[in-house]
């Protein structure tokens, strides 16, 4: 897919010009007289006028240049932070698309190089366009951290330079772009853009070691193995449950509870939020449904289980696979961490659950969109 903002900008073509000459005439003269009846008359050039035209400039053709950035103009940084992990072959979208025209008869080879001004590198292309052909270039420059630390709506430019191969200028532009808060998710129209919800789930992040080094010390042996292959599926479903109940009691013990704060500025406010990082959900013990659950998800991927996001109409909760390659999912309700025990939390889930037909749960498998190529996103 790309996020296009179609903004064209072209060279123009020289225009025609003609010139003339003016007609350039003789004019008859005649002289009359009476003297003994006679009378004389002037004779008359009729030799053709010739007239001076000037052939018409035949006009030059010239590649045309368009360039598209972000999604109507907006940059979120977890779209941007997937392209650029990408391969240039392997490009579903990028950051910046630039499309050139080339009307001539004959195949051009353009360097391209794309940045976002202030936020990325540049990301350099050698590119071909056959004669009479039109093609688009996708470009996802790495960005620089500033991106990742940014938590507000801010104003950039996307700048493209094309030369020649002998490093000739050949055209030069920019378009604006909105950088969007690093907390920003673009869910898309019936969550078409979930997966993404996995860059925040962070399992190496400092403070979600922190929770789990709390958690050790509430179970037997202080160990927190995830799955162990040589247990059966029940020995692993109740290790499953028993380290699960250990990381709801530190994040309760660690004083997380619900706020909010959702809100997001830019355009699709319908369809995107602020989701907030693991890091700063614990470190403020503040989260709401979603926060939560990327939190819990983050801790369960770090023991090496397999944890999901599990979406329903205005709400979420976090499920874990309770056995390797079982289809047994536990899925708790922690949002209610500062409310209720664990137990309850559990029943929560369950019945939440059962409210909604399978086309409205949305259920995004962490391993899954980590095979997609969709990783944590840069602290």
């Amino acid at each position: 897919m790309q996020f296009l903002l179609a903004v064209a900008l072209t060279l123009s073509l020289a225009s025609l010009s003609f010139a003339g000459d003016d007609n350039n005439s003789n004019t008859a003269h005649g002289d009359a007289t009476s003297a003994n009846s006679t009378a004389t008359v002037a004779s008359v050039d009729h030799t053709p006028t010739k007239v001076g035209v000037v052939a018409p400039k035949i006009p030059t053709l010239q590649a045309t240049y368009h360039i598209s950035a972000g999604l109507d103009g907006d940059i979120f940084p977890v779209f941007a932070n997937y392209a650029s992990l990408q391969s240039q072959d392997g490009r579903k979208w990028g950051t910046v698309a630039v499309t050139i025209q080339n009307p001539t008869d004959r195949a051009l080879r353009n360097r391209i190089a794309v940045k976002i001004a202030g936020w990325s590198d540049d990301e350099i292309q050698t590119v071909d366009i056959p004669a009479g052909q039109s093609r688009t270039f996708k470009f996802a420059p790495s960005f620089l951290p500033r991106l990742y630390h940014n938590h507000e709506i801010s104003a950039g430019s996307a700048r493209v330079e094309v030369s020649d191969v002998t490093g000739h200028s050949l055209y030069e532009g920019t378009v604006p772009v909105r950088l969007r808060s690093v907390d920003d998710m673009f869910w898309g129209a019936n969550f078409k853009y979930a997966p993404f919800i996995a860059s925040w789930v962070t399992p190496h992040a400092a403070e979600i070691e922190k929770i789990l080094s709390i958690a050790k010390d509430k179970v037997p042996a202080r160990r927190l193995p995830g799955y162990e292959d040589w247990k059966d599926a029940a020995g692993q479903e109740k290790s499953t449950e028993t380290q699960a109940r250990a990381i709801y009691a530190a994040v309760k013990e660690h004083g997380v509870s619900y706020v909010k704060s959702s809100m997001t500025f830019g355009k699709n406010e319908d369809v995107s939020q602020r989701v907030r990082m693991p890091r700063e959900s614990i470190s403020e013990n503040s989260a709401n449904c979603i926060d939560g659950v990327v939190a819990f998800a983050s801790m369960f991927e770090n023991l090496g289980m397999d944890p999901e996001v599990v979406l329903v109409p205005g709400h979420a909760y976090i499920g874990v696979r309770m056995a390797q390659n079982a289809d047994k999912y536990l899925f708790i309700d922690v949002a209610q961490v500062a409310r209720i025990d664990f137990d309850a939390a559990v029943r929560s889930a369950d019945t939440g659950l059962a409210k909604y037909g399978p086309k409205e749960i949305t259920r995004i498998p962490i391993d899954n969109a980590r095979r997609a190529g969709i990783y944590p996103m840069p602290e």
